[in-house]
């Protein structure tokens, strides 16, 4: 038993280290081609920051484990705006940017309910996971166009270009050793959190819900703590909202094209309507004074623990 918990934390690790260099080298890559930062940011670091979520929930469904599946990205999205955006406002009040309200949280807010649609037959299908893959490349191109239109990044320097340049060989590297460690890290975290689970006597779906989701979120708690830090509230912000984007169409999205989806009838009734929940209440917060002050803060790491006790008292 030592030695599975032992493997457990090591794959933690190695999702985060993976998840990290991945989205260093894939970042600095393509910086160097020329690749503005606020596409960048927009696509490849989301792509990047939900790698570890996507690789966990392939071997789970890979092994047949579908709680830990769907447990693991609901579990992610409400952890990312119950803990990490909640943790983040305790350390520094955000600020809320316009045009998150009206663009990227209801956007959220409608992948959420779609999600929730698509699991009421108690099943995700191939079909629904061809539904969120085409929704996920036309939320894509409504970001790329945005950008365009809206004309405030500028193009990156030719300078910076020619000195990243010079370096692509170890962003290759960088890349490679992250998808690798994702890789390793993914399956020795599923392999080991289902026989913690059998040996305990705790749900599959609980694990997943809990552990799991926490270790594959630390990319997403890192950089929004890092953020605040920094003052920068927007990224913070945008950090949680665009993961949970990402998680709901890309990660589950791609895992029904492997296997067809189990949603038990305990994440219909208690995680679904949760994490929907989270997501609506994100508008009268944000709205507010258009600031997540430290009292909302509280609030929202309050209910991600109340959340977590109902999970064990069921």
């Amino acid at each position: 038993m030592t030695f599975t918990v032992l493997t457990f934390f090591a794959g933690l690790a190695l999702l985060y280290y993976g998840a990290d260099f991945l989205v260093d080298g894939s970042s600095r890559l393509a910086l160097s081609f020329g690749v503005r930062p606020l596409i960048i940011g927009m696509t490849i670091v989301s792509f990047a920051t939900s790698m570890p979520e996507l690789m966990v929930s392939l071997l789970a469904v890979g092994q047949g484990s579908s709680d830990i599946a769907v447990g693991n990205i609901v579990g992610s999205n409400i952890a990312n705006i119950g803990l990490i955006l909640g943790a983040s406002a305790l350390l520094l009040p955000l600020a809320v940017p316009r045009g998150l309200l009206w663009r990227e949280l209801p956007i959220m807010i409608a992948a959420t309910a779609g999600l929730f649609v698509m699991s009421l037959d108690g099943v995700l299908d191939r079909r629904d996971g061809i539904i969120l893959l085409v929704l996920l490349v036309l939320f894509i191109f409504y970001c790329l166009r945005f950008a365009r239109l809206s004309g405030t990044d500028p193009q990156t320097p030719e300078a910076v270009v020619a000195g990243e340049a010079s370096r692509r060989g170890r962003d290759i590297v960088y890349i490679l050793g992250g998808i690798v460690g994702l890789g390793i890290g993914a399956d020795w975290m599923v392999s080991s959190a289902v026989v913690i689970a059998r040996a305990i006597g705790l749900s599959e779906l609980f694990i997943g819900m809990t552990i799991v989701a926490l270790g594959t979120s630390l990319p997403e708690l890192a950089a929004s703590l890092m953020s605040a830090a920094k003052g920068e509230m927007d990224i913070s912000i945008g950090n949680v909202i665009g993961s949970n984007i990402f998680n709901v169409l890309f990660v589950l999205g791609a895992c029904p094209l492997l296997k067809p989806i189990t949603v038990a009838p305990a994440i219909l009734h208690l995680e679904l309507p949760v994490v929907l929940l989270f997501s609506i209440a994100l508008v009268p917060l944000c709205w507010h004074k258009r600031t997540i002050g430290r009292g909302k803060g509280a609030l929202l790491v309050g209910c991600y623990i109340l959340f977590v006790v109902a999970m064990t008292l069921r």
